[in-house]
């Protein structure tokens, strides 16, 4: 039995294959018309209630097997009509009798401009729609997969994330290439809807008035009936394939389901209606217009409208009550349910208790404050989704680098506009953007052929030109080349990459303990040798605060506790030296570092002239914190210049710039250029594993002879 069900598709269309060759008796033609009608309307349902087309993968396919259905049914219907006296059952019967009224003329002509208007109308539009949108969607392939890598390098998705979308974008592409194909068959149906209509009434009543002998008057009656009818049951299951094959093309931008898309979106324009039910209310000095039914639609036009404005207007501020307070015992904190904080209470009476005014001394991690219209975004109570994709990039944060971003705090402003947000790290501000939460971001591809529509901006992130485009533009940009990116993964990616730059900051104290006693779980006699005797919280702290800081993952903190206690027990490294021992601890990383800046086996970099590095070795200089560079200051400036033009090499490449240098050099000359270019990785060769190809793009060669030695 199980067998049989996996196997019921297959037998189904061979029982459609048979409609063709084998009569059957009028009682299972109408059977099949049930049937067909049926499986017309829950098609169309579908396609109405679905929330993207990739929900419904199967309909080309579908409308291949319905279509051969109908055909079916057509060829045993045409069969029974000509050879039983214009007879195929109750269903032809009672559709030809109910649209034809006993006025051939008239059903005829209703029945022709049911099949012009699915073949002209909707046949022919959803044909067009499923072309362009199966050639969009083949051109922004390109660009959505950039999208993707440029997700998941900013830890917004993981991997199996990415591999989900990547394997979405080629079933949309397969989908829709589909459906361009599948749009022809759905117009061949319509054309041979109307040759079978002329087939059976012409055929009929040549077969009738030679055969029957009877009248011409009574024959026409006859085969009129039965090729109406005949032609209706036909034509209205194929009119709502035709309508659903419409639905699903048209459904590229929808967020819901079609009845929750035309909710929101039509009752979101209160002013539209309202002007709707003024001009319908203007339309009644018309002569003869029927002033009681206009009326009462001008009414509710007028009033709908007036209700909805009222409302749209209310609910902004009530989210904002809910879940921001300007105030210490309102604010929000990422990650906190809504239930958790507590009752809203009038600032005065708050800080009454001395002890609640301690609560203004406190300094929060990180956080981030918004302008007035983009509390939606982070309020989960009116869909707000920005706590789940913070939720997402700490976990991706803690995987790739080991370390545990602390919660956001998250907090309206009336300080800023109401498109602007500032991310604080510690109290003080240290990024802003601006963003139009009705648009979408198209950054500019590096060769642009054509501009599209929209206002010109600097993406916060990347310092990107980009613009501020509608969403009806967005499938163009994407055909131009652009990078299109919705506004809250612009606001998203903007505090996933300052927090990147500044995580070293907030690795506090506590937070190394943590981790040292998340370690001790699994290796308790390494830590117990290590601290707190051998090695202090202080000194870890300093390590892991330096790894972070040139952006080195402490994940794997057995190594780096291991290499920090043979550093200082076995190579006699005083424990006061911590740059040796940081270098110690990188090369024993070189796998994980090579990782990050390796691309299919080799990696891009930026050399020094054996020259400078010599000169650099001898402007070594010792101060009261250790040694550093003594350069002069032209030797310094045309290193900057020298600087800013071998960085440009690595524009088109997704690699960071990649700076290679000796064990010796390499600190010095990090702590020389991080204050001009800290987004700059230096590494060693010590560094580097031994597999990777290192190819050099550009090397910094020493132009002035000037420099002050030790």
């Amino acid at each position: 039995m199980k067998k049989l069900l996996n196997y019921s598709v297959v037998l189904f269309v061979l029982t459609i294959v048979l409609l063709l060759i084998i009569p059957m008796p009028p009682a299972l033609v109408d059977v099949a018309i049930i049937l067909n009608i049926s499986l017309s309307m829950m098609i169309l349902v579908i396609t109405m209630t679905i929330r993207e087309p990739l929900e419904f993968a199967i309909f080309p396919s579908l409308l291949l097997i319905t279509t051969l259905f109908r055909l079916g049914i057509n060829v045993s219907t045409t069969r029974n009509i000509l050879s039983r006296g214009g007879s195929s059952g109750h269903v032809i019967k009672a559709f030809g009798d109910f649209v034809l009224q006993g006025n051939v003329v008239v059903g005829i002509i209703i029945f022709l401009i049911i099949v012009l208007m699915q073949f002209i109308v909707i046949t022919k539009g959803a044909e067009r729609v499923a072309e362009v949108a199966a050639r969009f969607n083949l051109d922004a392939m390109p660009g959505k997969q950039m999208a993707i890598d440029a997700d998941l390098s900013s830890g917004l998705i993981d991997e199996q994330q990415a591999k989900v979308r990547r394997e979405k974008i080629q079933r949309e592409a397969d989908f829709y290439g589909s459906m361009d194909g599948a749009t022809k068959i759905v117009k061949g149906d319509s054309v041979m809807s109307l040759i079978t209509t002329a087939v059976n009434l012409i055929g009929g009543s040549i077969i009738g008035i030679v055969q029957s002998g009877d009248t011409i008057g009574n024959v026409l009656n006859t085969y009129s009936i039965a090729t109406v009818g005949d032609g209706l049951v036909g034509q209205i299951p194929s009119l709502l394939i035709s309508t659903a094959t419409g639905m699903i093309v048209t459904r590229a931008v929808a967020e819901g389901s079609l009845n929750e898309d035309i909710s929101r979106q039509f009752l979101a324009q209160p002013q539209a209606i309202m002007v709707s039910g003024i001009a319908v209310a203007i339309l009644t000095v018309i002569p003869g217009m029927p002033l009681i039914q206009m009326g009462l639609v001008s009414v509710s036009l007028i009033t709908g409208g007036y209700y909805l404005g009222r409302r749209i207007q209310e609910e902004p501020s009530r989210a904002s009550q809910a879940f921001f307070q300007e105030s210490g015992p309102g604010a929000a904190e990422e990650g906190l349910p809504a239930e958790s904080a507590p009752e809203t209470v009038t600032e005065e009476e708050y800080f009454k208790d001395v002890n609640n005014v301690y609560t203004l001394l406190a300094v929060e991690p990180v956080e981030m404050e918004f302008g007035y219209s983009l509390i939606p975004l982070a309020d989960e109570s009116v869909g707000g989704r920005l706590i789940s994709r913070i939720v997402i990039f700490r976990r991706q944060y803690a995987q790739d680098m080991g370390f545990v971003i602390p919660s956001i705090r998250l907090r309206d402003s009336s300080g800023l506009s109401i498109n602007q947000y500032c991310i604080k790290i510690k109290g003080e501000e240290v990024a802003r953007g601006e963003i139009l939460i009705d648009y979408f971001l198209a950054l500019e591809p590096e060769h642009l052929e054509r501009e599209v529509d929209g206002i010109e901006t600097i993406e916060p992130a990347y310092g990107i030109p980009s613009r501020w485009i509608r969403p009806e533009d967005r499938e163009k940009a994407e055909l131009y080349g652009y990078t299109v990116i919705d506004p809250l993964s612009v606001m998203v990616t903007h505090l996933s990459e300052v927090i990147k730059q500044h995580a070293y900051e907030l690795i506090t104290r506590q937070e190394v303990i943590h981790l040292v006693e998340n370690v001790k779980k699994s290796a308790p006699e390494l830590v117990e040798e290590a601290f707190p005797q051998l090695v202090t919280y202080s000194l870890f702290q300093r390590i892991l605060i330096s790894l972070l800081k040139e952006g080195v993952p402490i994940k794997d903190l057995e190594t780096i506790i291991e290499t920090t206690i043979e550093a200082i027990t076995e190579t006699g490294l005083p424990v006061k030296d911590i740059d040796a021992i940081i270098e110690k601890i990188r090369s024993n990383l070189k796998r994980t570092i090579t990782r990050m800046y390796c691309e299919d086996g080799s990696m891009k970099v930026i050399t020094l002239d054996s020259e400078l590095e010599r000169t650099m070795v001898g402007s070594l200089a010792k101060g009261e914190n250790g040694f550093y560079l003594a350069l002069s200051p032209e030797v310094l400036q045309s290193l900057i210049r020298q600087l800013a033009e071998q960085i440009k090499k690595f524009n088109g490449l997704t690699q960071t710039p990649v700076i290679l240098t000796s064990q010796v050099m390499r600190m010095h000359f990090y702590r020389l250029i991080d204050q001009f270019y800290p987004n700059v990785r230096i590494l060693s060769f010590n560094e580097i594993s031994n597999n990777i190809q290192i190819q050099s793009i550009g090397s910094l060669k020493l132009e002035s002879p000037g420099f002050r030695g030790n």
